[in-house]
Parts: structure tokens; sequence; C-alpha cells
């Protein structure tokens, strides 16, 4: 997949393009239903395949303060949309002569008269130019007049292509499984098992001390934290893969561990990990964070935990 992230950089050779347009937040099943049907449709036309897209969510300019808090950063999406079989992805800056494109001039000027566009994949809920005042009904307008074709994915969209069936994918449906530490139903709507990466690095060495050592990430993390709690999944990073029991929260048994701390013991690896980027993968949520009375209590439930997690994710582990 070709990666775009500035208009001026785009080849003037640049094909006939099939364009699909969205935050993509989390790229989860509904939008990579989206995009495999983008992917048929230009294959069947001989275009380029483009999914176009925002280096931020919108709100964040039009109304700050009350965006949604990212499922992915923009590196974790374009990584996601590479999956995906597309031709190319353009990412567009979302400042204020964008915010501020008409509906027309987003179609007309960009879509069209930029990105070679002929053939156009979106839901029947799509909105687009300043103020979301375009919808469909004005794109088919466009369409007559701009001679470009339109498919609306959601009149053909299989029931099974959607996660449940009282419920349709949606980013703020993820949000809200994530933040109920509930992460096996949001791989279900994603299709995938929520990550988040960022870089390994010392802490306060307490899991050692313990006797369950961690490799601590970072505050600046890429990706949603899910809810306080420990939880079963995977640590990958370099060349590494391992089973680990995942901790995130603040480590109420200990005063002064700041919130939304996320570290991972390692089940059965012992390697030294500091400075390696990482990714940690939820499969399962074990249980909530909680207070406990005793060292030794703590302990206890830990060793639980690696075994619960090794077993949630097919292994064993004796302690």
């Amino acid at each position: 997949m070709r990666l775009f992230t500035d208009l001026a950089e785009l080849p003037a050779e640049l094909a006939p393009s099939a364009i699909t347009v969205g935050k993509f937040d989390g790229v989860h099943r509904g939008h990579r239903w989206l995009l495999s049907r983008l992917v048929d449709e230009a294959s069947a036309r001989g275009l380029e395949p483009v999914a176009v897209t925002f280096d931020r969510h919108p709100l964040s300019l039009i109304t700050p303060g009350v965006e949604p808090e990212p499922i992915t950063s923009l590196g974790q999406k374009i990584d996601l949309l590479a999956e995906t079989g597309l031709g190319s992805t353009i990412v567009l800056p979302f400042d204020d002569t964008l915010a501020g494109m008409s509906p027309e001039a987003f179609v007309r000027d960009l879509l069209v008269g930029t990105l070679r566009m002929r053939l156009i994949v979106v839901g029947q809920d799509f909105r687009f130019g300043a103020k979301g005042a375009g919808d469909v009904a004005l794109l088919r307008e466009l369409a007559a007049s701009c001679g470009f074709e339109i498919v609306i994915a959601d009149d053909e969209m299989a029931e099974d292509e959607r996660s449940h069936a009282e419920r349709r994918a949606s980013s703020t449906w993820v949000r809200e499984l994530l933040a109920a530490g509930e992460v096996r139903a949001a791989a279900e709507v994603l299709g995938h098992n929520h990550t988040v990466t960022g870089e390994v690095v010392h802490g306060a060495k307490r899991g050692r001390e313990l006797g369950f050592p961690t490799a601590n990430l970072s505050p600046e993390l890429e990706g949603l934290i899910p809810a306080d709690g420990v939880y079963a999944g995977w640590f990958r990073g370099g060349d590494l893969s391992a089973p680990a029991a995942i901790s995130i929260g603040n480590n109420p048994t200990f005063d002064g561990v700041p919130r939304k701390q996320v570290e991972a013991h390692l089940i059965g690896e012992t390697v030294d990990l500091y400075g390696l980027i990482a990714r940690v993968e939820f499969v399962e949520r074990i249980r909530g964070m909680e207070k406990f009375d005793s060292i030794e209590a703590l302990k206890e439930r830990m060793s639980l935990d690696v075994v619960e997690a090794a077993e949630t994710l097919g292994g064993s582990y004796a302690v």
C-alpha cells in the first residue's frame, strides 16, 4: 500500500481511482467490509482502490475537547489499513481549509479533480464537506454532473458481516467495550485483538521483587487503554512473541503509583526488554483491579493470574 500525507506528493500519473472516505478509527469489521467492497469494485473496473482519511478526528478542530478518545493512533490505523488490500491511503490534514471546504468543492475539486475519482463506495449515512452538510442525496447529484459512480455499501451488507445482530459495528461501540474492560467482545467488533504500543521503560521494579517481573510501557502509548484490571494477552516486540499477564491501573496495594500504568508479565520469558518498542495485545479480562491487605495475598493472587492467563491463551504455567 502506498501512503501519501501531502497532496503535493501525489504522482502525476495517479491512476483513476475508486475511493472511500472516513475516519476509520479502530478499522473495525464494518470498516473492513466497506474496504473489501471498495477493493472488489475497483478491481472489476481497473481502478486504484484508495482510502481517504484524516490526521485527527474532525471534532478536535471543530469543537476541541469533546472529540472521542481515539481507539488507534494514526500510525496504528495506517498499519491496519495496509492489511485490507488497498492500493493507496491518503491522509489529509484536517485543518481550517479542509473544514471550511463546501461539499461541492470537496467532491469536484479534491476527489474528482485531484484524486481522479471514478467511483466512490460509502455508507448510507455518509456526510462530507463543511459542517457535514453533504449527504448521499447531494452525492448522487454530483455524480451525475461530475461523471462518477456511487456504490452504497449498506444496501448489500450481509447480515453475517455485522458484529452482532442487535447492533452494528461502530467505533463508539468499541470504545464502550474497552471502557468496560470487555476486550474479547471488542475484538469481535474490531475483527482483531485490540492493541496498545509503546516503549518498554524502567518502572519501580515491584513486580520483580514479588517474583513477577514486568515490562512497563511508557505512558506515551499509542492506542486506547482498556479499563483497569488484569488481562490475558500477548507481548510482541522485535522477534519476541510471548503470552503475558497484563496489569492496567494504579496498583492500589502500593502508594504513589501513577494511574493507567500498563505492565506485562511475560510468561516463561526473562529477556531484557528495556528500550524495545512493543505491542501489547489484549485477549481476555481476568479480573478488575483489587487492593490486597498484604503482600502475601497479592503474590498469591498474581500467581493465579498468571496461571489463568496461560490457560486462556492455550498454554500452561507452573508457579
